[in-house]
């Protein structure tokens, strides 16, 4: 089983993302370690406030993991997550024939070329 490593998740998080973080590098659903967390001062000796203490620890924990992430491998190149590319980006990268397509695209759909293909529509229409 391949492992994460813990830290605090940012997209499904529902108040620290400590919950959503285990799940992840556990590899399982959010949902099941958020039940269990509820779950286990309700049916064992455990209390609600050291459950509480416990969360806030993982998300100390968690914080301090995320930080050293970021550091290490910047803000857009962490864990999966890609930068966004611009529409400049994707233009630039473009091979030869994929501008040569864009190019014809543009010339045939212009308002100078809906005019035209009004006026042969007309001219077919009073042939006919």
């Amino acid at each position: 089983m391949n492992r994460l490593p813990f830290r605090l998740e940012t997209r499904d998080r529902k108040l620290l993302g400590v919950c959503a973080g285990i799940g992840r590098s556990m590899n399982i659903d959010p949902t099941f370690v958020r039940i269990a967390w509820v779950a286990v001062p309700l049916l064992t000796f455990v209390t609600v406030w050291q459950a509480l203490l416990a969360y806030f620890i993982c998300g100390l924990i968690g914080a301090v993991a995320t930080s050293k992430l970021r550091r290490r491998h910047g803000d857009f190149e962490r864990m999966g997550e890609q930068r966004r590319t611009t529409t400049h980006e994707l233009r630039t990268k473009l091979d030869a024939t994929d501008r040569r397509l864009m190019a014809i695209d543009h010339h045939l759909h212009n308002s100078e070329s809906d005019a035209l293909a009004r006026e042969i529509e007309a001219l077919r229409k009073e042939q006919a």
